[in-house]
């Protein structure tokens, strides 16, 4: 296995992606990854070798900001999961289940078939939600039937660092009888935006206030689109335990948090230039064969290089991602940050839904190869990967 330090800007060869800029870590072998933190914020680490991603190999990696104001009382690190290994199956064999694809099964149905799921939508990611039956889903590793456990004062004001771990499931996070303030997208800083839900695809991070009222209440991470949810409580006094189905009225409202609603604080906004290179890249593949891959070409590990699109250093670029299946898509870029046209937010996970497009901005400062793919760990697993690479 190796680590792949989620979001870090750090330097090449300390990425951990084989075979773009490491071979993977023998059993009994060890490796020592260095490299300084250039960004504060919320960021994850996970294996980039097969599925093991959802076999829970991860952990959060938070880099704190001494000069940062805070304004809060305590913060929560709210790690998000979806669950099957040794309860349904493990992950191999599910990326086994779908290689051969599904063909072209149409209804509205939904209904398990097997370790996938048809008829899971969602308005939110624009139709098709996922296709992993999952038996259940986790906050902070635990399942809805021995939920986590936040505690506090009523009036604290809490910071929740929110990272979606899973593998094939997106996730809208709210906690009963509260709003929520967003300060955050992938540790880097947002105007501060109120929503009543956040939305958050696999790979991205949302960091968001939060002032406490007095009693327990319900921290609900809905699985979008499949019908389960995590489930973890929040207690600042007396109550009763609220049901894990549990109506809550967040969960109705349309102030739902997504990347398009935030614009990036003044001191993280790129400045303006002109970009002096121009990439477009096409999201292609369905689930009907499922040939997922970048261009009309899946990720062949032997010839990584191929497709590649280049750049220089010192470059802005522009890279356009046009999603062009029927199916919502969390596009990851390997080693920088971007900002969302329009004075969006910077970031380095972002939901393209079907058939949208996504521009995005950055500065070629990071010499190297670097990996862009979908982090749906089955879609990246078959082929939704390719590489940006420096040029001398």
């Amino acid at each position: 296995m190796l680590d792949r330090w989620h979001g870090l800007a750090l330097r090449n060869d300390m990425d951990g992606v084989p075979p773009v800029t490491q071979q993977p870590i023998r059993p009994d072998e060890s490796f020592d990854y260095e490299f300084i933190a250039p960004d504060p914020g919320t960021y994850w680490f996970h294996p980039h070798v097969g599925v093991q991603l959802d076999r829970g190999l991860y952990g959060a990696l938070i880099v704190e900001d001494p000069a940062e104001p805070g304004g809060y009382d305590d913060e929560w690190v709210i790690i998000l999961d979806d669950w099957l290994d040794g309860v349904t199956a493990t992950p191999d064999e599910v990326l086994a289940e779908l290689a051969p694809g599904m063909g072209t099964m149409t209804g509205d149905m939904f209904m398990r078939m097997g370790n996938t799921l048809m008829g899971a939508t969602s308005d939110l990611l624009g139709g098709d939600a996922g296709d992993v039956y999952y038996p259940t889903y986790l906050i902070n590793g635990n399942p809805a039937g021995d939920p986590a456990q936040f505690t506090a004062s009523p009036g604290q004001r809490i910071r929740l660092r929110i990272i979606n771990a899973g593998s094939d499931t997106a996730f809208r996070v709210v906690v009963g009888g509260h709003t929520l303030t967003i300060t955050h997208a992938d540790g880097f800083p947002v105007t501060p935006s109120e929503v009543d839900s956040i939305l958050i695809g696999m790979g991205e991070r949302y960091d968001a206030v939060i002032t406490l009222a007095d009693g327990v209440f319900p921290l609900i991470a809905q699985a979008e689109g499949k019908r389960d949810r995590g489930f973890a409580l929040v207690r600042t006094g007396d109550g009763s335990v609220p049901a894990v189905d549990v109506s809550v009225s967040e969960l109705d409202s349309d102030r739902v948090g997504t990347a398009d609603l935030l614009r990036a604080a003044g001191e993280v906004t790129l400045p303006t230039r002109v970009p002096d290179r121009q990439i477009s890249i096409a999201l292609t593949g369905s689930m009907a064969a499922y040939d997922w891959g970048v261009d009309g070409r899946r990720f062949d590990a032997d010839q990584p290089l191929s497709g590649a699109h280049e750049i220089r250093e010192g470059e802005r670029v522009r890279l356009t991602i046009d999603n062009q299946t029927t199916m919502w898509h969390p596009f990851h870029l390997h080693g920088h940050t971007y900002q969302h046209e329009g004075g969006g937010p910077r970031k380095d996970t972002s939901i393209i839904l079907p058939k949208q497009t996504l521009t995005v901005d950055f500065d070629a400062d990071n010499p190297g190869l670097w990996v862009a793919h979908c982090h749906n760990i089955y879609h990246a697993e078959t082929g939704m990967t390719t590489v940006i690479g420096y040029r001398a």
